[in-house]
């Protein structure tokens, strides 16, 4: 996993309905043409189902088993929703103090990036042993940690990627630490800090539902997932995978959305999320 995601690029905001129709069209030509072509390589390969549903029958079990699947969904949300409110609060925490002082941060920020590429599912277990196997702050425990170190590198980098010019005209009307901090740190970090929400959100629920087929409630979505795909029913588990999709979708495009409102000079210059 790259320890710092760079800000991306997109276009210029503003744009009337049709330039947004027009901007939009390609990705859902591209969904809608693979959905297409799913449905008809399972119909003329004559799949079974416990091979590759069809998306028909996938959305037909999404109708079929709606309440048990909204059900799990809702449970699995709050543990994502839970992680990644721990690991964002922990990891802006832990960046600030890290950017603060100089030699703290070459002693502790190659710890972290080292630290980000352990395969933290591998610890699953571990963490349900010590949080409970069947309680949802396990999972969020392991959303937290995933979404910890992203968060805090790119939290540091980007308030140590403020304007030297910027800063030397702060020192010279004699601002205090703290007014540099507010007014000329936060703003160059704020693109750098939406882009790692942006990631932690897919991880939040990737480590919340992987934490799950380690055990969890019956009413999961990776129990659900786990338990259907044993009986050979993966047009349930698949309807489940759908599920697991919209939440993270829906976690990105939240992220994006309060983005627009809390930094929208990261979208005026270019630099932002969206």
């Amino acid at each position: 996993m790259t320890a710092v995601v760079a800000p991306d690029r997109v276009a210029p905001p503003g744009l009337g309905v049709g330039g947004r129709l027009r901007e939009w069209a390609p990705s859902v030509g591209v969904f809608v043409g693979t959905l297409a072509a799913w449905e008809l390589l399972v119909r003329g390969l004559g799949l079974k189902q416990f091979i590759l549903p069809s998306p028909v029958a996938i959305a037909q079990a999404v109708v079929e088993y709606f309440p048990e699947l909204w059900a799990s969904a809702t449970y699995t949300l709050v543990e994502i929703l839970l992680g990644l409110a721990i690991g964002t609060v922990a990891g802006l925490l832990a960046g600030v103090i890290t950017a603060r002082f100089g030699g703290f941060r070459d002693s502790v920020l190659p710890f972290a990036i080292a630290a980000n590429s352990v395969p933290i599912i591998a610890f699953a277990p571990i963490f349900n042993n010590w949080f409970g196997i069947d309680k949802q702050l396990s999972k969020a425990m392991i959303a937290a940690v995933i979404c910890f170190f992203p968060i805090m590198i790119n939290t540091v980098r980007g308030l140590t990627s403020a304007s030297p010019a910027a800063l030397e005209l702060m020192r010279s009307y004699a601002s205090s630490d703290a007014q540099v901090f507010r007014l000329v740190r936060i703003p160059a970090a704020m693109p750098f800090i939406f882009t790692a929400l942006r990631v932690a959100t897919t991880l939040a629920t990737i480590g919340a539902i992987i934490g799950e087929y380690f055990g969890a409630p019956k009413v999961s979505l990776g129990q659900y997932i786990v338990t259907y795909s044993s009986y050979l029913n993966f047009e349930r588990s698949w309807a489940a995978i759908v599920f697991a999709c919209a939440i993270g979708i829906g976690l990105y495009v939240a992220v994006i959305t309060a983005e627009r409102f809390i930094a929208p000079w990261t979208l005026e210059r270019g630099t932002g999320g969206g």
